[in-house]
């Protein structure tokens, strides 16, 4: 393990946190936000002042971002006291003080907004997938984000989707073929895809997954019949061709519902027998949970 990385427990599961990809989006956060100064501070506030903050809770809701803002102060200023009364993932509610900062006044007040807006935005997701997963407790469904995510903002978003309990799908698109309808057209068809795909990791001496999106249950024969991937992702079906699709792929093949699923028909989507369901909406239409950064 290199050494810009270093392991996060969560939910019994351990990932890897990529430390060079957060302090570079650090960074140039911090950058596009001071520029050559806080020149309000620095003319309102006397040089070597210094002051506490406690983050608070406005909106009931699951907690995420806190290891990203000890992040943040550190970068801003490693002298600043942070003390952790939250953890990520927990449930909060209106009232509850997740951290509490103190040190230099200025670099309190330019980490402020970046750990709001990050922490903010990171709870709403694990919020919204918190209670998804929630709703699928008795089934074997497990809920996967995707590639809509907020550009620059991927790796935070698809961390919160983990803080609230849900499953990652690729990253971007070099960890997994996923082959769609676009790709199927011009490829000239179902076999032509999988075909080229497979020849392209024995040329290329990769190892990746490959996953096959079906329009219908006439394309999920042709993939039946062709063989040669690991996932079936099952488009924009209804849910009596969804159980007709599970029946007939009878476990050869890890399955995956999209489009078109929401929080109200989940549930619905989830009895059909799918492993998977897969949705944007984890990420890119999501309400960003309240909290302040209030000096005490």
């Amino acid at each position: 393990m290199s050494a810009n990385k270093y392991f996060l427990f969560l939910r019994h599961k351990i990932y890897i946190l990529d430390t060079q990809l957060i302090h570079q989006f650090i960074k140039n956060a911090l950058t596009e936000d001071v520029g050559d100064g806080d020149h309000t501070s620095l003319s309102t506030i006397p040089p070597g002042t210094q002051g506490k903050a406690k983050l608070i809770i406005k909106e009931d809701g699951i907690l995420a971002g806190i290891e990203l803002a000890l992040e943040i102060f550190k970068e801003v200023d490693d002298t600043l006291k942070v003390d952790v009364l939250l953890k990520d993932g927990v449930a909060v509610k209106v009232g509850d003080i997740a951290l509490t900062v103190s040190g230099s006044t200025h670099a309190i007040l330019i980490a402020e907004r970046l750990v709001l807006n990050c922490m903010q935005r990171m709870s709403g997701i694990a919020t919204k997938t918190h209670r998804i997963v929630s709703l699928l407790k008795t089934t074997k469904t497990k809920i996967l984000d995707t590639r809509k995510t907020t550009p620059g903002l991927r790796y935070l978003e698809k961390w919160a989707v983990r803080i609230g309990g849900g499953v990652n799908h690729r990253i971007g698109l070099y960890d997994m073929i996923l082959i769609k309808d676009n790709h199927v057209d011009y490829a000239g068809g179902i076999s032509n895809a999988i075909t080229a795909a497979k020849k392209y990791l024995i040329d290329q001496n990769k190892s990746l997954q490959i996953e096959i999106e079906v329009r219908n249950l006439e394309e999920l024969a042709q993939v039946l019949s062709t063989g040669g991937v690991d996932r079936i992702m099952l488009d924009n079906f209804s849910f009596e061709n969804l159980r007709a699709a599970v029946k007939l792929i009878d476990g050869k093949f890890i399955t995956e519902a999209s489009g078109g699923i929401t929080e109200e028909n989940v549930a619905e989507y989830a009895a059909c027998g799918v492993d998977f369901i897969s949705m944007g909406a984890l990420t890119h239409s999501v309400k960003s949970l309240d909290m302040s950064l209030k000096a005490y």
